[in-house]
Order: structure tokens, then C-alpha cells, then sequence
């Protein structure tokens, strides 16, 4: 039986997306995006397309909880004019285009 070589893994393919807070925001969006890029270029195996896939999925669940921690900290940090924190919603100008 032939055996089948793998490529080795792609910059950034090794550690776990979840609970690595050291590794900054942009650098985690980075390798999704090449991530997505790799599996959209249909060149890689099965075998390895879902490996990519499921690390993509760790990585979209981190930088979730990374822009829901952010936001909350910005809620946080608003303050009304007297000085009291108050909570407002982020602008979401970039979701509703018009």
C-alpha cells in the first residue's frame, strides 16, 4: 500500500486558536484569512481541507470572544456627561451600509 505524503503545515498552523491570547488579534485574522484563502484554492487534500476548516472554526470562535471582550470594555470606558458610566451601543455603520 502506497503512502500518502502530507505537506507540512502552513506558517501559523501549529498551537490552538482557543484561549491563546498572546498571539495578537491581527495576526489571528491573518491566518483565517489565509486559511480560507487555502481552501478556496481547492489544491489542498480532503484530509487537509478539513484540518484547515476546523482550525478556522477555533480561530472564528477566539476572535469572537476577543471583539465581544473589546466590547464590552468599551461599554465600560463610556462615561455621560456627568462623569457616571453609562453603556451605548457601538455604531454599526460598517453592517448597515445605506
Amino acid at each position: 500500500m502506497a503512502t500518502q505524503r502530507k505537506n507540512p503545515p502552513a506558517a501559523g498552523d501549529s498551537g490552538s486558536a482557543q484561549g491563546d491570547e498572546s498571539v495578537k488579534f491581527e495576526d489571528q485574522l491573518a491566518e483565517l484569512e489565509a486559511i480560507v484563502a487555502r481552501i478556496e484554492s481547492g489544491e489542498r487534500a480532503l484530509e487537509e481541507s478539513i484540518a484547515d476548516f476546523e482550525r478556522g472554526v477555533g480561530l472564528v470562535r477566539a476572535l469572537n470572544r476577543r471583539l465581544d471582550e473589546a466590547e464590552r470594555r468599551v461599554e465600560a470606558l463610556t462615561r455621560g456627561p456627568d462623569g457616571a458610566l453609562i453603556s451605548e451601543p457601538l455604531d454599526d455603520e460598517d453592517e448597515n451600509p445605506d
